[in-house]
Protein backbone atom coordinates (compact mmCIF):
# COMPACT_ATOMS: atom_id res chain seq x y z
CA UNK A 1 0.00 0.00 0.00
CA UNK A 2 1.61 3.29 -0.92
CA UNK A 3 2.19 6.38 1.41
CA UNK A 4 -0.78 8.38 1.81
CA UNK A 5 1.56 11.84 1.02
CA UNK A 6 0.24 13.06 -2.30
CA UNK A 7 -1.63 9.20 -3.67
CA UNK A 8 -4.80 8.48 -3.91
CA UNK A 9 -5.80 5.32 -3.05
CA UNK A 10 -8.66 3.22 -4.52
CA UNK A 11 -11.39 2.88 -1.76
CA UNK A 12 -14.25 1.08 -1.73
CA UNK A 13 -17.16 2.31 0.30
CA UNK A 14 -20.27 -0.30 0.41
CA UNK A 15 -23.58 1.57 1.28
CA UNK A 16 -21.97 5.09 0.01
CA UNK A 17 -25.50 5.90 -0.44
CA UNK A 18 -26.84 5.52 2.88
CA UNK A 19 -26.76 8.87 5.42
CA UNK A 20 -23.81 7.29 6.96
CA UNK A 21 -22.00 6.05 3.74
CA UNK A 22 -22.34 9.48 1.57
CA UNK A 23 -20.60 11.53 4.68
CA UNK A 24 -17.83 8.46 4.45
CA UNK A 25 -17.41 8.82 0.69
CA UNK A 26 -17.11 12.84 1.04
CA UNK A 27 -14.53 12.81 3.62
CA UNK A 28 -12.50 9.95 2.50
CA UNK A 29 -13.33 11.47 -1.47
CA UNK A 30 -11.36 14.82 -0.96
CA UNK A 31 -8.24 12.61 -0.71
CA UNK A 32 -8.82 9.63 -2.41
CA UNK A 33 -10.35 7.60 -5.53
CA UNK A 34 -14.01 6.26 -4.02
CA UNK A 35 -15.88 3.01 -5.70
CA UNK A 36 -18.76 3.33 -4.27
CA UNK A 37 -21.10 0.26 -3.65
CA UNK A 38 -25.04 -0.64 -3.05
CA UNK A 39 -27.85 -2.83 -3.54
CA UNK A 40 -29.64 -0.81 -5.56
CA UNK A 41 -27.19 2.41 -6.86
CA UNK A 42 -23.75 2.81 -6.73
CA UNK A 43 -20.77 2.01 -8.97
CA UNK A 44 -20.89 -1.49 -8.45
CA UNK A 45 -23.83 -3.72 -7.17
CA UNK A 46 -23.51 -5.37 -3.90
CA UNK A 47 -25.48 -6.83 -1.72
CA UNK A 48 -24.06 -7.54 2.23
CA UNK A 49 -26.95 -10.27 2.38
CA UNK A 50 -25.90 -12.47 -0.84
CA UNK A 51 -22.12 -14.34 -0.22
CA UNK A 52 -21.82 -14.45 -4.01
CA UNK A 53 -22.90 -11.16 -4.90
CA UNK A 54 -19.85 -9.64 -2.77
CA UNK A 55 -17.22 -12.09 -4.38
CA UNK A 56 -18.50 -11.01 -7.91
CA UNK A 57 -18.16 -7.06 -6.88
CA UNK A 58 -15.11 -7.22 -5.02
CA UNK A 59 -13.79 -9.30 -8.26
CA UNK A 60 -14.84 -7.09 -11.09
CA UNK A 61 -13.67 -3.81 -8.73
CA UNK A 62 -10.10 -4.49 -9.17
CA UNK A 63 -6.94 -4.01 -6.87
CA UNK A 64 -8.06 -1.42 -3.78
CA UNK A 65 -6.36 0.33 -1.04
CA UNK A 66 -9.23 0.01 1.34
CA UNK A 67 -12.30 -1.64 1.79
CA UNK A 68 -14.84 0.00 3.54
CA UNK A 69 -18.28 -0.60 4.92
CA UNK A 70 -21.21 1.86 5.88
CA UNK A 71 -24.04 -0.61 5.59
CA UNK A 72 -26.04 -3.48 7.14
CA UNK A 73 -29.23 -4.05 8.64
CA UNK A 74 -30.88 -4.95 12.07
CA UNK A 75 -34.43 -5.98 13.15
CA UNK A 76 -35.46 -3.86 16.05
CA UNK A 77 -38.27 -4.82 18.51
CA UNK A 78 -39.22 -6.10 21.09
CA UNK A 79 -37.60 -8.94 22.63
CA UNK A 80 -41.20 -10.30 23.45
CA UNK A 81 -41.45 -10.53 20.01
CA UNK A 82 -38.52 -13.11 19.18
CA UNK A 83 -38.99 -16.97 19.57
CA UNK A 84 -36.93 -19.61 19.29
CA UNK A 85 -36.54 -20.53 15.53
CA UNK A 86 -34.03 -21.48 12.72
CA UNK A 87 -31.88 -18.80 11.02
CA UNK A 88 -34.15 -18.38 8.07
CA UNK A 89 -37.15 -18.04 10.20
CA UNK A 90 -36.07 -16.17 13.16
CA UNK A 91 -36.10 -12.00 13.19
CA UNK A 92 -32.42 -12.24 13.83
CA UNK A 93 -32.24 -13.45 10.60
CA UNK A 94 -31.63 -9.87 8.78
CA UNK A 95 -29.56 -8.61 11.34
CA UNK A 96 -27.29 -12.22 10.97
CA UNK A 97 -27.12 -12.13 7.25
CA UNK A 98 -26.89 -8.42 6.32
CA UNK A 99 -25.19 -6.63 9.22
CA UNK A 100 -22.84 -9.77 10.83
CA UNK A 101 -22.33 -12.20 7.86
CA UNK A 102 -22.63 -10.19 5.49
CA UNK A 103 -20.32 -7.56 6.81
CA UNK A 104 -17.61 -10.45 7.79
CA UNK A 105 -18.13 -12.13 3.90
CA UNK A 106 -17.01 -8.54 2.76
CA UNK A 107 -14.00 -8.88 5.12
CA UNK A 108 -13.10 -12.23 3.79
CA UNK A 109 -13.51 -11.14 -0.09
CA UNK A 110 -11.56 -8.16 0.94
CA UNK A 111 -8.49 -9.96 1.37
CA UNK A 112 -7.22 -11.40 -2.20
CA UNK A 113 -8.26 -7.59 -3.30
CA UNK A 114 -6.11 -5.23 -1.04
CA UNK A 115 -2.92 -4.45 -1.63
CA UNK A 116 -0.16 -5.49 0.96
CA UNK A 117 -1.11 -3.05 3.83
CA UNK A 118 -4.51 -2.25 2.70
CA UNK A 119 -7.14 -1.93 5.18
CA UNK A 120 -10.88 -2.97 5.94
CA UNK A 121 -13.12 -1.20 8.11
CA UNK A 122 -16.24 -2.01 9.30
CA UNK A 123 -19.55 -0.97 10.88
CA UNK A 124 -20.81 -1.80 14.56
CA UNK A 125 -22.97 0.31 16.86
CA UNK A 126 -23.22 2.24 19.92
CA UNK A 127 -26.31 -0.56 20.75
CA UNK A 128 -23.52 -3.15 21.69
CA UNK A 129 -21.99 -0.75 25.03
CA UNK A 130 -25.42 1.00 25.03
CA UNK A 131 -28.60 -1.23 24.89
CA UNK A 132 -31.58 0.02 24.46
CA UNK A 133 -35.48 -1.59 23.87
CA UNK A 134 -36.23 -3.33 20.91
CA UNK A 135 -32.78 -4.05 20.48
CA UNK A 136 -31.24 -6.71 21.56
CA UNK A 137 -30.53 -8.34 17.79
CA UNK A 138 -28.69 -4.70 16.96
CA UNK A 139 -26.63 -5.25 20.16
CA UNK A 140 -26.15 -9.31 19.55
CA UNK A 141 -24.60 -8.41 16.31
CA UNK A 142 -22.47 -5.56 17.16
CA UNK A 143 -20.92 -7.32 20.43
CA UNK A 144 -20.32 -10.20 17.47
CA UNK A 145 -19.00 -7.87 14.60
CA UNK A 146 -16.69 -6.28 17.45
CA UNK A 147 -15.38 -9.81 18.68
CA UNK A 148 -14.70 -10.71 14.76
CA UNK A 149 -12.65 -7.65 14.21
CA UNK A 150 -10.40 -8.03 16.89
CA UNK A 151 -9.20 -11.73 16.55
CA UNK A 152 -9.51 -11.12 12.61
CA UNK A 153 -6.78 -8.73 12.72
CA UNK A 154 -4.26 -10.96 14.34
CA UNK A 155 -4.26 -13.21 11.69
CA UNK A 156 -5.02 -11.33 8.52
CA UNK A 157 -1.69 -11.81 5.80
CA UNK A 158 0.19 -9.01 4.14
CA UNK A 159 -0.26 -6.23 6.69
CA UNK A 160 -3.61 -6.16 5.99
CA UNK A 161 -5.29 -3.93 8.80
CA UNK A 162 -8.56 -4.43 10.45
CA UNK A 163 -10.74 -1.92 12.03
CA UNK A 164 -14.22 -1.27 13.14
CA UNK A 165 -16.35 1.95 13.91
CA UNK A 166 -19.03 2.16 16.69
CA UNK A 167 -21.06 5.44 16.19
CA UNK A 168 -24.19 6.76 18.05
CA UNK A 169 -27.27 7.60 16.25
CA UNK A 170 -26.38 10.16 13.46
CA UNK A 171 -28.41 13.99 13.81
CA UNK A 172 -29.19 13.11 10.54
CA UNK A 173 -31.46 10.07 10.98
CA UNK A 174 -35.31 10.04 10.37
CA UNK A 175 -37.20 11.16 13.50
CA UNK A 176 -38.26 7.56 13.68
CA UNK A 177 -34.73 5.93 14.20
CA UNK A 178 -34.13 8.78 16.98
CA UNK A 179 -37.53 7.97 18.66
CA UNK A 180 -35.81 4.82 19.72
CA UNK A 181 -32.66 6.13 21.40
CA UNK A 182 -34.42 8.38 24.13
CA UNK A 183 -31.71 10.00 25.71
CA UNK A 184 -28.71 9.96 23.22
CA UNK A 185 -27.55 12.99 22.15
CA UNK A 186 -27.10 12.03 18.50
CA UNK A 187 -23.65 13.08 16.39
CA UNK A 188 -23.56 14.32 13.21
CA UNK A 189 -22.82 12.04 9.78
CA UNK A 190 -19.93 14.16 8.90
CA UNK A 191 -17.82 13.58 12.83
CA UNK A 192 -18.58 9.49 12.69
CA UNK A 193 -17.31 9.73 8.95
CA UNK A 194 -13.55 10.75 10.57
CA UNK A 195 -13.43 7.71 12.61
CA UNK A 196 -13.39 5.98 9.58
CA UNK A 197 -10.61 8.50 7.78
CA UNK A 198 -8.84 6.99 11.25
CA UNK A 199 -9.19 3.52 10.62
CA UNK A 200 -8.40 3.79 6.67
CA UNK A 201 -5.53 6.42 6.79
CA UNK A 202 -4.42 5.41 10.45
CA UNK A 203 -2.26 2.32 11.05
CA UNK A 204 -3.84 0.61 14.01
CA UNK A 205 -5.66 -2.44 13.63
CA UNK A 206 -8.03 -4.45 15.74
CA UNK A 207 -9.63 -1.44 17.00
CA UNK A 208 -12.99 -0.05 17.72
CA UNK A 209 -13.62 3.45 17.15
CA UNK A 210 -16.64 4.79 19.12
CA UNK A 211 -18.31 7.93 18.39
CA UNK A 212 -20.44 8.47 21.53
Amino acid sequence: MADKQGVRWRVLVVGATGTLGRAVAAELGARHEIISAGRTSGDLRLDLSDAASICDALAQVGKLDAVVSAAGHVEFAPLADFQPAGIGESRHTLGLTSKLLGQINLALAARDQLRDGGSITLTTGITFEHPIAGGSSASMVNGALEGFVRSAAIELPRGLRINAVSPNVLVEASPAIRAIFPGFEPVPAARAALAFTRSVEGRQTGQVYRVF
